[in-house]
């Protein structure tokens, strides 16, 4: 069973920059893909970016590129989201996923990710 646990969220201002981790720990993560979705209030779940297994390849919801960057270090089973120039829609429980298909499959079928964390809340004041 994989645990995958994220951190740190928090209460930023508009402009401001967070940079989120998620760690897992019961499988090798460097054969899957990995990803963050995001849930605002009254939305559903969306997608943020996935990055691939090797982390050469990178995807973005178009409104967050430019200003988020998706890593991995799979040495520590560890995948980040380096959020900057924070938006007040940017608001949401922000979730770290991992699959076994493609980064880009994932994209428009991030449901269908296998392991998913329980979210950390990212909230962006105006």
């Amino acid at each position: 069973q994989v645990q995958m646990v994220e951190s740190g969220g928090g209460l930023v201002q508009a402009g401001d920059s967070l940079r989120l981790s998620c760690a897992a720990s019961g499988r090798d993560l460097s054969r899957y893909a990995m990803g963050w979705f995001r849930q605002a209030p009254g939305k559903e779940r969306d997608f943020v970016a996935t990055i691939s297994m090797s982390g050469f390849s990178t995807y973005y919801k178009d409104s967050v590129k430019g200003r988020f960057t998706i890593s991995r270090d799979n040495s520590k089973n560890t995948v980040y989201l380096q959020m900057n120039s924070l938006k007040p829609e940017d608001t949401a429980v922000y979730y770290c996923a991992a699959g076994t298909l493609g980064a880009d499959f994932y994209r428009d079928y991030g449901n269908h990710m296998d392991y998913w964390g329980k979210g950390t809340l990212v909230t962006v004041s105006s």
